[in-house]
């Protein structure tokens, strides 16, 4: 995890905001990313989600973007551990299980692939069933 802090997250860009002010600048780099993804340059999109990242690490959203920008350029490895790291801040995200099962697929990884759908599944079920 720690090579993908380095590589995925460049530290210091947040290091002397405020927490609002980091959030903001997040959320910045992270609308510029998906204006990139929809230009289809997602290597530079991969960018701007790393810049949102070191400005908030907890930011769920740029991860998923990142996870995603990431497989389109079949850096699945890169990928999977970003959607990993979802995981562990927020257990109970579908879409990261999700991504998980469709990145392990892609990679031949099938009964980790099943895995994850499974653990995908039943987080929608418990969903459903705390929204009745």
């Amino acid at each position: 995890m720690r090579m993908l802090e380095s590589n995925l997250y460049p530290r210091g860009f947040g290091a002397s905001m405020s927490d609002e002010e980091a959030r903001q600048a997040a959320e910045d780099y992270y609308y510029a990313a998906l204006d990139l993804v929809a230009e289809g340059h997602h290597e530079q999109a991969v960018e701007q989600y790393q810049k949102s990242l070191a400005s908030d690490p907890t930011f769920t959203e740029a991860m998923h973007g990142l996870s995603r920008a990431l497989q389109d350029l079949n850096r699945l490895d890169e990928a999977i551990a970003v959607a990993r790291r979802i995981s562990e801040f927020d257990p109970d995200d579908v879409l990261a299980h999700t991504s998980l099962s469709v990145l392990y697929q892609k990679k031949g990884m099938i009964p980790e692939a099943e895995d994850e759908g499974n653990k995908a599944r039943i987080l929608g079920w418990k969903q459903q069933l705390k929204k009745s």
